[in-house]
């Protein structure tokens, strides 16, 4: 019997872990009105469950460090099982000793089409591509854990954004958009490519920095914090006056203004003389909210 316990707790223990990310998903199809809504529905519970059961990498996180993100796809066209939509893709990551959790990923995918009907089984395997509804939800998923690990450690998520590669490499003859690099310089083929060049090698230590030794220590020491994420932006700075209006830094900035201004907009006074210019420069589209810094 108390043998049979312990195998018990053994497995109880196992199946507590695995899954990375704890992920809310919307499906809205507002704008289709010729189709019976409950396929839309199915298919938001079909992927809210693939992406919260799927193990995608082979290290175990325990259940509050699954990280937090959604996947809103807004459909805009629906006929025979073939759909057209957009994909939001958000996440987040806990700040160190407080409640605040800070914006990692925020990206738009403008080109998301997919087959599916009804029920299909959804099965993730990197190294092939089935569907390209699995195919690009895979793709964002070790994206996600990928920039995620990069916050922690520097150059910690390369491992996934590898995986997210192999998925872009099994991807490009199957006809769809984002895949191929003539697709365009902000695609999915864009997206994991930049990062894993050693030419965007700065955007990712900026990454590190501004999360790790920026916002991590800002409870016990708020001057140092902002000090650190202030060298951060210049590090993107540096990306920008090599690779100007870079794709990537674009993506930091989506994510990050709010924040930026957030944290420069009160708490104890650092030199911020040459910020907002910096701003202005690397995130000219933002300009509205780096006036509120001061």
């Amino acid at each position: 019997m108390y043998r049979y316990l312990g195998l018990l707790l053994m497995f109880l223990s196992f199946t507590a872990k695995g899954q990375e990310l704890n992920a809310t998903v919307q499906v809205n199809a507002s704008f289709i009105t010729d189709a019976n809504p409950q396929i839309f529905k199915t298919l938001q519970t079909s992927l809210t469950e693939f992406i919260n059961n799927t193990q995608f990498t082979s290290r175990n996180f325990e259940r509050n460090e699954r990280i937090n993100c959604s996947f809103f796809i807004t459909v805009t066209a629906y006929e025979s099982n073939q759909f057209n939509a957009t994909l939001q893709v958000q996440s987040a990551r806990p700040v160190f000793n407080s409640t605040y959790e800070s914006p990692v990923c925020n990206y738009n995918d403008k080109d998301f089409g997919f087959s599916y009907t009804e029920y299909q089984n959804l099965v993730y395997n990197p190294e092939s591509f089935n569907s390209n509804l699995v195919s690009v939800i895979s793709f964002y998923a070790n994206m996600i854990i990928g920039m995620d690990a990069d916050t922690y450690e520097i150059n910690g998520g390369s491992p996934y954004f590898t995986v997210a590669q192999r998925i872009v490499s099994s991807a490009q003859q199957s006809g769809y958009k984002g895949w191929s690099q003539q697709d365009g310089n902000q695609t999915r083929f864009a997206l994991v490519d930049n990062v894993l060049s050693n030419t965007f090698e700065d955007f990712r230590v900026a990454l590190y920095d501004y999360h790790r030794l920026g916002l991590d220590v800002m409870a016990d020491n708020p001057k140092a914090g902002k000090e650190k994420i202030l060298e951060a932006i210049k590090t993107l700075n540096k990306v920008n006056r090599a690779r100007p209006n870079a794709f990537l830094t674009r993506v930091f900035f989506d994510a990050k203004a709010d924040e930026i201004v957030s944290v420069f907009s009160g708490g104890p006074m650092v030199s911020i003389n040459d910020l907002v210019d910096i701003l202005n420069r690397i995130s000219p589209l933002n300009s509205n909210k780096w006036s509120n810094i001061k």
